[in-house]
């Protein structure tokens, strides 16, 4: 489990193309807000798929974050009850497409 959260892939996708993008991604959100100390890193992960599947976000950018939880201590079972007790707040067909992903990621 890392201790702090590192991004590059604003500046390794965008940094010529949208700089100031590229730095509020790495810079802000990854590099300030995702390593403030006030929510560690597990909880912080399973906000974050939270928040991606309420708004059915089920792209690259899921799979990503479920790879973060997991890494972050977040266990198969901890996500599987996660994600069923979004369903009941978010839909249920989207947690079906998140089951999919966090499948893939957790290895079933």
């Amino acid at each position: 489990m890392a201790d702090k959260i590192e991004q590059t892939a604003g500046h390794d996708s965008l940094g010529q193309f949208a700089p100031d993008f590229a730095h509020y991604n790495d810079d802000i959100l990854f590099g300030e807000n995702w390593n403030n100390k006030d929510i560690d890193l597990k909880t912080r992960c399973i906000i974050t798929v939270v928040a991606l599947m309420a708004q059915g976000i089920t792209d690259s950018s899921l799979k990503y974050h479920l790879e973060n939880a997991k890494a972050h201590g977040v266990t198969q079972q901890e996500m599987a009850a996660v994600i069923t007790h979004v369903a009941f707040y978010a839909g249920w067909p989207k947690a079906w497409a998140v089951f999919s992903l966090a499948k893939e990621v957790y290895g079933e």
